[in-house]
């Protein structure tokens, strides 16, 4: 059995234009043959009274009318079909940026709990192995010679604090503390002088005015987006002072902006950092938006908008 393939459009409105013509042909010579104007002539002449030989003109105004309509709703179908085109490839993009995000954040996570694993091996193995070895140290020794016991009780607590050091470092990165102790403000002071104290570079925090009751969501946002602004700063901005400003806007909403005197960015080349992905994702989860300023020479500034939420 054979399979016929069905017509091109371009021949198939060749054929439906040649239809058309015949069918025009055919009507014009029936008309000429059988003299159908004169025919509908003296018929209308009859109508006179009702102005029925006017009817013509009121038919061709209804023809070219249904044109104009039906030529109307062709354009409104034609871009109806590109609109509903464009969007399905915005979903497309949008799957798989998605999907990217996704495949990332399954990396990362991946990375970090390796990290973790790393160090609770290394470092709070060995810092609970010093601390056993020393205690038996202490229960060999307790009986001749008390400055041996008290040297090794030094050693064990100096251990202890750096065991409870690097737990708090690990907590840290899991959350940051000082928002649920300090608030969003404070939090953020101390997170500036930390990365001072690390970088070399002066950070300075500008903010105008208390800022409880956003809520946990905006500050764990607010809070990440400004650790990974420094921490680029730090990686690629070769900057000598940095400066983080949070402030109320017009709406009620909040702005947070870490602007740095650096080397500046190409702001419009592919970025494949997952950090700015997921602040982006971040201010697009609160329905904000992360917007990145630089030019050469000039620094680099990003500002994240967060509308008010009731």
């Amino acid at each position: 059995m054979t399979e016929t393939n069905p017509p091109a459009p371009r021949h198939r409105a060749t054929t439906d234009l040649a239809w058309v013509a015949a069918v025009t042909v055919l009507v014009f010579a029936l008309t000429a043959g059988f003299e159908f104007f004169e025919a509908y002539s003296r018929f209308m002449q009859r109508l006179e009274r009702w102005q029925g030989d006017e009817l013509v003109f009121a038919l061709a105004a209804l023809a070219l009318g249904m044109a104009w309509y039906a030529m109307r709703r062709w354009r409104e179908a034609r871009e109806s079909l590109a609109l509903h085109l464009r969007s399905e490839e915005r979903v497309g993009e949008l799957l798989a940026h998605n999907r990217e995000l996704a495949q990332r954040l399954i990396g990362v996570q991946e990375s970090e709990r390796r990290a973790l694993a790393r160090e609770l091996h290394d470092e709070l193995g060995q810092s609970c192995t010093a601390i056993r070895v020393e205690a038996a140290l202490i229960e060999r020794g307790a009986a001749r010679d008390t400055r041996e016991v008290q040297a090794a009780a030094a050693r064990i607590g100096a251990v202890a604090e750096a065991l409870y050091q690097q737990v708090r470092q690990m907590l840290r990165r899991l959350r940051p503390a000082d928002l649920d102790a300090l608030g969003l403000v404070a939090a953020l002071q101390s997170l500036c002088e930390a990365w001072e104290a690390s970088s070399g570079v002066a950070c300075v925090l500008h903010h105008d005015g208390s800022f409880d009751g956003t809520g946990d969501a905006v500050d764990i946002a607010v809070y990440r987006v400004a650790q990974e602004a420094l921490s680029n700063v730090m990686r690629h901005a070769r900057a000598t002072s940095v400066r983080v400003t949070l402030a109320r806007e017009a709406d009620a909403g909040l702005l947070l902006a870490v602007r740095d005197d650096g080397v500046g960015m190409d702001v419009a080349a592919e970025r494949h950092g997952l950090g700015l992905l997921g602040a982006t994702e971040r201010a697009a989860a609160l329905g904000g938006t992360l917007a990145i300023e630089s030019g050469a020479g000039a620094g680099v500034r990003l500002a994240l908008h967060l509308p008010h939420r009731r």
